[in-house]
């Protein structure tokens, strides 16, 4: 890779790790207000499940842009 290769792919990856945090922030803050969730999940455990729908829906954009 090139210099501005490695920059934009620092960026890009910097950029969806702030994104992926601002979304769970968000979820976990209407999660918290949510009174149906069980006792068991509260807390941790539901941010686990989130965390995992999370990433099956990342992984579809593996790949939509090719670089070379």
């Amino acid at each position: 890779y090139n210099f501005l290769q490695a920059v934009v792919f620092g960026f890009g990856s910097g950029a969806g790790w702030w994104l992926a945090i601002m979304l769970l922030a968000s979820i976990r803050t209407k999660l918290d207000k949510n009174t149906a969730i069980p006792a068991g999940l509260k807390g941790t455990g539901i941010t686990f499940i989130t965390i995992g729908f999370m990433a099956m829906a990342f992984i579809g954009f593996s790949g939509m842009i090719a670089v070379q």
